[in-house]
């Protein structure tokens, strides 16, 4: 009788399960029945790991995987950007990936599927057009390397793995991401609009992102782009606004753009003064409801 390592269908493997959004699906796969394996980084411990030093990534083929979910990726807003911390951000996500989706090529039994991480930053930036999966990539800093992301799972995908690129919008959690950094300590106030506030941010809830990713690993036959995002974009100013009445606080003042850009430098017109008005028209596909379509009602929930 096989063992439950050697039953496939019950095994996978997470790359950035210390993360929020690997945290959170971890735990979820767990509660339903799945066996969760962490790629472990910078050790040779585990049936799975990665040294990137080396760049050698060992996938234990006597621990037959049904689902690789790569979530792994150097923060972007972590510090100030140069040409290394650009260069570390690029590395940290398409490095990582070609190397796991060449591993899994060439596994004697193969996962059926293979979710890898990107984000919405994929198609650019236009403040006067609302972006979905047919729109082909930007030219900026971040289309560049999400379309660089998405190219590094190229080995799986020509093995014949479904493969499907999580383009991510903002992740919400009261905890964590986004949130936590525009929120003051004790919650005391939230961080005010940034620029003019007209630009636009595509948003999801965390347990909305973690009920498609489980739905995609369950899935047999979607594969391709897929915006993981409400499909409710607001302004920057909106979300602010919500944001502040969702903790019963002030939100501070507008933050002019100048101030912006001296504060952040590069990543400012790159990833905080851009409108990024994105929309999913193939989550129909999935057939799932998603329980976080309003930004009032989804962050009164989740401060509640």
């Amino acid at each position: 009788m096989a063992s439950e390592a050697e039953n496939p269908k019950k095994n996978v493997l997470i790359s950035g399960a210390s993360g929020m959004i690997g945290g959170a699906i971890c735990e979820a796969l767990t509660l339903t029945g799945y066996r969760v394996f962490p790629l472990i980084r910078n050790k040779s411990a585990g049936p799975h790991y990665y040294l990137q030093e080396s760049d050698y990534m060992h996938l234990d083929s006597s621990t037959p995987l049904h689902a690789i979910v790569n979530l792994a990726g150097q923060n972007i807003s972590k510090q100030r950007w140069n040409q290394k911390v650009k260069n570390d951000i690029v590395e940290s996500r398409t490095k990582l990936t070609r190397s796991l989706s060449e591993a899994m090529a060439q596994l004697p039994v193969q996962p059926e599927v293979f979710l890898s991480a990107s984000a919405i930053g994929y198609y650019g930036t236009d403040q006067s057009k609302t972006f979905d999966e047919n729109d082909h990539a930007g030219t900026d800093f971040l289309a560049k390397l999400a379309s660089d992301w998405e190219d590094a799972t190229k080995a799986a995908r020509q093995s014949g793995i479904r493969t499907v690129h999580l383009r991510f919008g903002l992740v919400l959690h009261p905890n964590d991401g986004i949130l936590k950094n525009l929120l003051l300590p004790f919650r005391l106030a939230c961080v005010g609009p940034i620029g003019n506030g007209e630009q636009a941010m595509s948003w999801i809830s965390l347990r909305d992102a973690v009920n498609i990713l489980t739905k995609l690993i369950d899935q047999d036959s979607f594969e391709g782009p897929l915006n993981i995002v409400s499909n409710q974009p607001v302004s920057n100013k909106d979300f602010a606004a919500a944001l502040a009445k969702s903790i019963n606080r002030f939100s501070l003042p507008k933050i002019p753009s100048p101030i912006v850009r001296l504060m952040f430098g590069e990543m400012a017109d790159a990833a905080l003064l851009p409108s990024a008005s994105i929309k999913s028209i193939r989550m129909q596909e999935l057939g799932i409801e998603l329980e976080d379509t309003e930004l009032n009602s989804a962050l009164k929930k989740m401060f509640s």
